[in-house]
Parts: structure tokens; sequence; C-alpha cells
């Protein structure tokens, strides 16, 4: 798939399903004002996607119009476990170029599963996305819309409801519709 496609893919998966289903209450906000950066690295290994993220980094560095980052790597860490493993590396890496408390990482992945969770429960979908991404946030901007968001720490409680509530084959068919050509 060329990573165009793969860009409007997650492009319609954060309209549809983040913003739409008001997973994350500060996405729309930034998506309207064009603000999110959707990037698809070619990296096969996790040392060529290592070396994408210190790239959007730097990018994010200088930069100060985009907010947010998805960095979209279709052909590495497919496999959840090992995409989980190499979340502590990307966050060593924040730490060795001193970006720690600048950027923070969240983690999507299509099979996401929280600890403690089977991994068909339905609230494994707050974090499951179309493609592996790494989320890079400016923890400034993160912290200024907490800071003026009533009952944040309510969030994910009503995400995992709302998830629970739709049911799986539901969230499955709504993230298949992400793909190019269906409509939901």
């Amino acid at each position: 798939m060329e990573s165009e496609v793969i860009a409007h893919v997650v492009r319609r998966w954060v309209e549809d399903l983040v913003v739409g289903l008001n997973l994350c209450p500060f996405a729309g906000r930034e998506l309207v004002r064009n603000r999110v950066r959707f990037v698809v690295t070619e990296a096969a290994t996790e040392e060529q996607l290592l070396a994408a993220l210190a790239t959007e980094l730097a990018l994010l560095n200088d930069d100060a119009a985009i907010e947010t980052t998805l960095l979209i790597h279709p052909d590495v860490l497919q496999d959840f476990f090992d995409y989980n493993q190499f979340l502590d590396t990307a966050d060593r890496l924040l730490v060795q170029t001193e970006l720690e408390g600048v950027y923070q990482i969240a983690s999507f992945h299509p099979d996401y599963q929280f600890a403690g969770t089977a991994a068909d429960d339905a609230e494994n979908f707050t974090n499951r996305s179309p493609f592996p991404l790494l989320h890079i946030l400016r923890e400034a901007g993160l912290a200024l819309s907490i800071a003026a968001y009533p009952d944040v720490e309510q969030i994910p409680v009503r995400n995992i409801a709302q998830m629970k509530s739709l049911g799986r084959e539901k969230l499955q068919l709504l993230i298949r519709g992400c793909s190019v050509g269906n409509k939901n």
C-alpha cells in the first residue's frame, strides 16, 4: 500500500474514531487547525524506525506550527508485543536527546492490548489503529489542554464504557471502514 493511502486511512481513523467518538477531546481542535502531521516511514527495522523517530523529534523542535505527529510504521513492529517492547527504546531516545518532558509518545497498534485484558476485549480499541504508529505529543500543549478540560480523569473511564457499549465487531467494522473507498 502506498504511503499516501496509508496516511489517508490513518487520518480517517483519527477523524471517524478518535475525534468522531470523542476518544480524545483534544484531537479535533488540532486537526481543524491543521497542526497534526501524518507521516509514513518506510522503516523495515527497529533501528530504522528509531532513526525516523529521531528525525520527527528534530522536525517538531524546529517547527512550532506542528502540535503533534503520527509516525506510521506499517512495515515494522507488526507484532504487538515487539511493538510494546520498542516503546521503552523510544522513551530512552527522549531521555538521550534531552527531550523527556518536552514530548511524550502515545502508543497505537492494530492489536493493542492493555495489561490484564483479553486480546478480544473491546476496551483495547481505545488504542487500536489501522497501522502501528507512534503518536508524538508536545507535553506543553497537552498540559494546557488537560488543565482546561473538566474531569480529565474520566476520559479513559468514559472511553472504556463506550468501547464496551459498541462491542468488538462494530469497532472492527469502524476501523476497517477507514480504508480508502469504504464508507461507514
